[in-house]
């Protein structure tokens, strides 16, 4: 939605759809909180004008969309199973707004643990950090963000993907200390080898073969180029494993999210390298293995 000309509706308009959508909820498992969700985005209302129904009487109210856009977006939602934030075209992260599109994954809450662990571990508040399959720019603007006197790199093979992850350091204030390159991993940065101080990355691990089981939002909707991780879902962490030692320097973070079940065999792999030190496994708020730390030797 972003340089679209706001639309404009009477309140007894946007309170009819309102209802409407509710109504259509009701036989579906999509969870009734994304109507209201929905509404605070696209026409800004507050909670308490949405709790008290109190904006159906309003004479105006400006929308992202027309009412028949919205309504063929959200019957999209119900019958296609259209991510919410797809439609709405922004999520929440960690403490910012993010411009999301099909051509990006959407951002996970779990994957806001890996900027914390990798501020914990920063060798010094300055330095060069890569964060490698950018998609949304997310782990990028939130390591800009907690790393202020770091200059961050940000990855992507997707030029669309790109184009969103620009945008959102744009809206955040955040453009001048994040770099972009479109390429694989780490080939755009040859000229910075053995100067990074850290790498962060949540690269695709879904194995191939259980792709098709996921949620229906996020196998029709969301880019597989993001998911998929090869027959054993681990082809890019082990790309990872294997080339980052000659981008980091000594002591140098190396830091990715990864699946469930995945936690033992990353580690063997790290050991077996050969070049990293004080491997780490940590957990998301679920108690799931879901991050791995080591640093260079």
């Amino acid at each position: 939605m972003t340089n679209t000309q706001p639309k404009v509706v009477s309140g007894l308009q946007l309170w009819q759809w309102y209802k409407k959508a509710i109504h259509t909820v009701a036989a579906t498992d999509v969870p009734l909180t994304e109507v209201d969700w929905l509404l605070l985005e696209v026409a800004r209302l507050d909670r308490l004008a949405l709790r008290l129904e109190s904006f159906k009487d309003w004479p105006q109210i400006q929308i992202k969309l027309s009412l028949e856009e919205l309504d063929d977006l959200w019957q999209r939602r119900l019958r296609d199973r259209l991510p919410i934030q797809y439609i709405a075209k922004v999520t929440p992260w960690r403490h910012f707004k993010i411009a999301v599109s099909s051509a990006v994954l959407i951002p996970r809450p779990e994957t806001e643990c890996l900027i914390d662990l990798a501020v914990a571990a920063a060798p010094s508040q300055a330095g060069h950090w890569a964060d490698l399959g950018t998609g949304s720019g997310v782990i990028a603007l939130g390591l800009a963000d907690a790393l202020p006197e770091s200059t961050i790199h940000a990855v992507d093979c997707s030029l669309e993907a790109l184009k969103i992850a620009q945008e959102n350091a744009h809206n955040l204030g955040l453009a001048e200390r994040v770099r972009f390159y479109q390429g694989n991993w780490w080939e755009p940065l040859a000229p910075l080898k053995g100067e990074f101080s850290g790498m962060v990355s949540n690269p695709p691990y879904i194995p191939t073969s259980t792709i098709a089981t996921l949620q229906p939002e996020v196998v029709k909707h969301e880019p597989h180029l993001a998911l998929d991780g090869g027959a054993d879902g681990l082809d890019c962490i082990r790309h990872l494993i294997e080339t980052s030692p000659g981008y980091l320097r000594t002591g140098g973070v190396w830091l990715i999210e990864m699946m469930a079940g995945q936690a033992d065999t990353v580690r063997e792999m790290l050991q077996n390298q050969g070049s990293y030190c004080n491997i780490q496994i940590h957990a998301d708020l679920a108690g799931i293995e879901r991050f791995a730390l080591a640093y260079r030797n």
